[in-house]
């Protein structure tokens, strides 16, 4: 076999084609495909039996597939797993840490597993994820968030080209989240490809340049966050008195779909500020200035007219028939 190499940059660091799993005659990953290049946070979706601890395992060789391949900076995990895997460095669940130990000697005890891995190296994952000031101290005294960073620490210590993050947000309070994600932002912008498993959808939509959603262990969709939401029209929320004349007038005109509150997700703030006159409406912006003019003409007292952006959560919920992602 041709020796295969490692990604250049803007290459695909992670290629997933074709997976498939069966456990107990039954297919629990069917047919699941998709790439991450250097440089990208790639989100990976979906509810709770959907498939992903069961692809990540597949990702780091914990477990083979039944058909398909796996690569790694161009080498075949389940082939050549010691060459693919030193391109890799995750956390699943969460980061084994050492809690009687100081930091510094929670990355000295890991870096004596891996060649090449020496004092500056240690240093300059610290400096990396922040946590110069901290490191000496023990790692009972640190906050979760900082745990979190030490776990990432001891990630990158290797040099991947790969960081495999599973929930790395889970318990973290928003401040955390906030920090977190702005340090992913940064190391992928350093080079590192990034591949996230997380249930926020709100945060993978900020944090996440591209996503796959997978349900019942397939993959739904794939694509740039923006693309996938794209797809979804925004809703435009209408509050309105009298409200039979707004509806009359509203479903009077072409290209507007009126809907039911059970029928959209909204965020709770916005449902708490919603009134005995909202109405919610899927229908293109340009038709608001018209829309106004027409209730106003009637009588119709417009009180306030609302464009919500459409979210990754729309569209979750619409590709997997609303399951719970929890």
């Amino acid at each position: 076999m041709a020796k295969e190499r490692a990604a250049e940059p803007g290459e695909v660091v992670l290629s997933v084609k074709g997976v498939r799993k069966k456990i107990s005659r039954k297919w629990i990953i069917d047919d699941v495909t998709f790439d991450v290049k250097e440089g990208e946070i790639f989100g990976f979706l979906g509810p709770n039996g959907a498939g992903k601890t069961t692809t990540i395992r597949m990702l780091v060789d914990l477990i083979r597939p039944t058909e398909g391949t796996i690569t790694v900076c161009g080498y075949n995990v389940n082939r050549n797993p010691e060459k693919a895997l030193q391109y890799v460095g995750s956390i699943v669940e969460n980061p084994e840490v050492y809690t009687y130990l100081t930091g510094w000697e929670n990355l000295q005890h890991f870096a004596r597993m891996q060649p090449g891995v020496d004092g500056q190296r240690i240093t300059e994952v610290v400096d990396i994820v922040r946590l110069d000031q901290r490191i000496h101290d023990k790692v009972s005294t640190y906050s979760l968030g900082m745990r979190q960073r030490l776990g990432i620490a001891q990630a990158l210590l290797g040099r991947p080209r790969l960081l495999i993050l599973d929930e790395p947000t889970n318990g973290l309070d928003p401040k955390g989240i906030k920090e977190l994600r702005e340090f992913i932002r940064n190391l992928a912008e350093d080079g590192l490809a990034v591949f996230v498993s997380s249930h926020l959808l709100s945060e993978i939509q900020l944090l996440c340049d591209r996503v796959a959603i997978i349900s019942k262990g397939r993959v739904l969709a794939v694509g740039g966050v923006d693309e996938l939401v794209a797809r979804n029209s925004p809703y435009v929320l209408w509050d309105l008195e009298p409200v039979p004349a707004a509806r009359a007038i509203l479903e009077g005109h072409q290209g507007i779909t009126l809907l039911k509150l059970d029928e959209v997700t909204l965020d709770d703030s916005v449902i708490a500020g919603m009134g005995g006159g909202s109405v919610i409406t899927v229908m293109d912006e340009t038709l608001i200035p018209g829309i106004v003019a027409d209730m106003v003409k009637a009588g119709v007292g417009v009180r306030a007219v609302h464009k919500i952006s459409p979210t990754l959560e729309q569209l979750f919920l619409k590709l997997t028939e609303g399951e719970s992602i929890d």
